[in-house]
């Protein structure tokens, strides 16, 4: 569900434009709307919703997929620092309503390591299946779960 954003809320604080992984939101500079953030390319968003959750104007919203949200449907996410909780509200075009609540996950800017900070992998790390410090961050120390035959 790509993302668009209002103009009539948006204030140009660049938020958006900062937190997004695959640099399609981009502030305008026009002499009739001001400047106000927009997607420049909403067939390549990565559907992160990162500029959604941070958007602290709520200007931000998503264009539904019909099999999710059908046509005429009012889909909004709501970022509620008090509460540490991201709320994405689906209103359906009988008038229905479904809400889902999660916690907000967000690591503080500079709470995660740098690669730089890190110890080399030795050979055997190289060679092994999992990702950089993987056990470390799963909290497992006997490798990955793995189906049974």
């Amino acid at each position: 569900m790509p993302t668009y954003v209002d103009p009539n809320k948006c204030d140009g604080c660049g938020k958006c434009v900062d937190i997004c992984p695959s640099d399609i939101m981009h502030l305008s500079n026009s002499i009739f709307s001001g400047r106000k953030a927009y997607n420049i390319e909403p067939n390549y968003c990565w559907e992160c919703y990162s500029c959604v959750k941070e958007c602290p104007q709520h200007a931000i919203d998503m264009r539904g997929y019909a099999d999710f949200a059908p046509l005429d449907h009012k889909l909004t996410v709501l970022r509620d620092e008090e509460k540490n909780e991201v709320r994405w509200k689906l209103k359906y075009r009988d008038g229905s309503k479904n809400e889902f609540k999660f916690p907000i996950r967000t690591k503080a800017w500079g709470s995660i390591p740098s690669p730089q900070s890190q110890k080399v992998p030795t050979k055997e790390q190289f060679d092994s299946q999992f990702l950089s410090h993987e056990p470390e961050y799963l909290k497992t120390d006997q490798g990955l779960v793995t189906a049974k035959r």
